[in-house]
C-alpha cells in the first residue's frame, strides 16, 4: 500500500474550484481537499512519485492561483 504525501497551501479562495479541476485533469496525480474555504486553505495530497511533476505544475500556475 503506497502512503500519499501532503502539502497545505493558501490560494485566492475564488481560485479553489480553478485548482481543483485542474488537477483533476491529470488524473490520478493528486487530490485537493478543501481546509478552510474562506481563506482559502486546501489540501493536496499526492502520490510521493508524483511530486516533481506536482511542484512544476503549481509553478506554472502559481500566479492564476495566488492573486
Amino acid at each position: 500500500m503506497a502512503l500519499c504525501s501532503s502539502i497545505q497551501l493558501r490560494i485566492s479562495p475564488d481560485r479553489i474550484h480553478y485548482l481543483k479541476f485542474i488537477l483533476e485533469g491529470y488524473d490520478g496525480l493528486a487530490i485537493l481537499s478543501t481546509l478552510n474555504a474562506r481563506q482559502g486553505i486546501v489540501e493536496v495530497r499526492y502520490p510521493p512519485e508524483a511530486e516533481k511533476d506536482l511542484a512544476v505544475l503549481l509553478t506554472e500556475i502559481n500566479a492564476e492561483i495566488i492573486k
